[in-house]
């Protein structure tokens, strides 16, 4: 199955990606739709592009004693919808229509609180570091069937509702190209 062939499960879980249910999430506050879709970028340890470590800190099951990295990171409790690996697999944490925890101290256009109003998108990478083809051949039908499901007005990096405190998707992701597709969405 590819992410193409996908179909909406309950609670938004999307059948195209491999499951792995977070403990971190919550419900959207009543009558709060779904209107943005943040773009961030993660490495577990940082520079390092391992989907089991992500996959073990969105579970709470970070091993400490494996990087000294993780010591600092292992008691936060947070979440993303979506992961995206090098590889192109796409992982699931939380069904989107529930909160997940991944944008922090945030606002978009005068909203704060962008969890509660968005989807949260993880991709493999860091700031100075190009993400792989095969990301955007699985990010591409994913934004389409969000887009499809829920009334996206926006598509936002984690810099973007969170500036001065976070930078990612960063400087190598392919903007352009997601404005091509997109162009109703981008950031102004």
């Amino acid at each position: 199955m590819t992410q193409e062939d996908g179909i909406w499960l309950a609670e938004g879980w999307w059948s195209a990606a491999r499951h792995h249910p977070s403990p971190n999430f919550g419900p959207r506050p009543p009558a709060t739709p779904v209107s943005l879709i943040v773009l961030h970028n993660i490495s577990l340890p940082p520079g390092e592009f391992s989907a089991q470590p992500v996959v073990d800190f969105f579970l709470n099951r970070l091993a400490v004693d494996a990087h000294p990295y993780f010591a600092e990171i292992a008691s936060l409790q947070v979440s993303a919808h979506f992961y995206i690996a090098r590889d192109g697999a796409l992982f699931q944490f939380v069904g989107a229509d529930l909160r997940a925890w991944h944008a922090g101290q945030s606002c978009w256009r005068g909203d704060a609180n962008c969890n509660d109003f968005s989807i949260g998108i993880e991709l493999a990478g860091s700031d100075d570091t190009p993400f792989a083809a095969a990301q955007y051949v699985t990010l591409w039908p994913l934004l389409r069937a969000l887009r499809q499901r829920y009334p996206v007005t926006a598509i936002a990096g984690h810099s973007d509702i969170a500036p001065g405190r976070k930078t990612d998707p960063g400087p190598c992701f392919d903007w352009p190209a997601v404005a091509e597709r997109h162009p109703d969405l981008c950031p102004p």
